[in-house]
């Protein structure tokens, strides 16, 4: 059984590592125009690069060879993208999604 001074230890421990990966980028690169131009470019292509690494995480146990073919996922996945062109906001357009698919998934392809 953990006692709680090992449980203190692994609570301070998470938090050390948490704080350091916010830091240390605002440490090591404390010039906002000295940044080097791979980091830049890291920070243009992988937000997106990581929503399709999601999108692929979430559909890859999806069968779209046996009803619903996959169309809630699909649906939900379009009205996200929407939202998103649409009102440039990623709230509305992570509930909208969600909901979208809920309902889908809850009321019409039962």
């Amino acid at each position: 059984m953990i006692g709680i001074m090992d449980s203190l230890l692994i609570i301070a421990i998470a938090a050390v590592c948490t704080f350091l990966t916010r830091a240390l980028p605002f440490m090591i690169f404390k010039n906002a125009e000295a940044l080097p131009r791979k980091i830049v470019y890291l920070g243009n292509v992988l937000p997106m690069a990581i929503m399709l690494c999601l999108i692929v995480y979430c559909v890859r146990n999806t069968s779209f060879f046996q009803y619903p073919y996959g169309l809630p996922e699909l649906l939900g996945i379009g009205s996200v993208v929407l939202l998103h062109v649409w009102k440039r906001n990623n709230m509305i357009s992570i509930i909208g999604g969600t909901l979208l698919y809920m309902v889908l998934v809850q009321l019409v392809f039962v």
